[in-house]
């Protein structure tokens, strides 16, 4: 856990606002980047974001304090998400991805970058969502595996098969050379 996160929970769980506040603040983003990779719409992702944060909030008595409190809210995020893309499908026509390149980019570096993030919003939700956790968000294969709810080894199939993706998508686009 990050240093005082264990105190700020338990201070949330006695009903301190301010307490939960700060939770709010340090993982706003990081939620915010889980939900943008289910949904692909900024839009929406804001909309799960504070969903996932009253629906944590509110089952906060369900989180096991031995475990990392980051893995078990984005477990609730992703979940928020996934329901509001089901609702949404069963809604609306697949909406297009909303993320525009943005027009600063100058360097080739960034180029690359931009090619990557692009790659990756492109694939399919389950090469997306677990790359996105892993380079991201930087969680381990056994954190992932808790997120969606899957087996490590299907985490490590989809992230092999995600990478092999990009891979090709930026071969194709003739932003890497194919080395094999």
């Amino acid at each position: 856990m990050i240093p005082g996160e264990l105190e700020l929970v338990q201070k949330s769980l006695a009903g301190d606002l301010e307490a939960w506040g700060e939770i709010v603040r340090r993982y706003k983003e990081a939620v915010y980047g889980v939900t943008v990779a289910i949904l692909r719409n900024r839009a929406d992702a804001e909309d799960a974001v504070q969903e996932a944060f009253i629906r944590a909030y509110e089952r906060l008595h369900h989180y096991d304090l031995s475990r990392k409190f980051s893995t078990w809210l984005f477990t609730v995020a992703a979940n928020v998400a996934k329901n509001m893309l089901r609702k949404r499908r069963r809604q609306d026509p697949p909406a297009k991805l909303d993320c525009a390149p943005d027009p600063a980019e100058a360097t080739w570096k960034e180029e690359v970058e931009q090619a990557v993030r692009e790659a990756v919003w492109s694939l399919p939700e389950i090469y997306r969502v677990p790359m996105v956790l892993r380079y991201w968000h930087e969680l381990d294969l056994s954190e992932i595996s808790q997120v969606l709810g899957i087996r490590p080894g299907t985490v490590k199939t989809r992230l092999h098969r995600g990478r092999a993706l990009v891979r090709a998508q930026l071969v194709q686009r003739g932003v890497i050379r194919d080395v094999v």
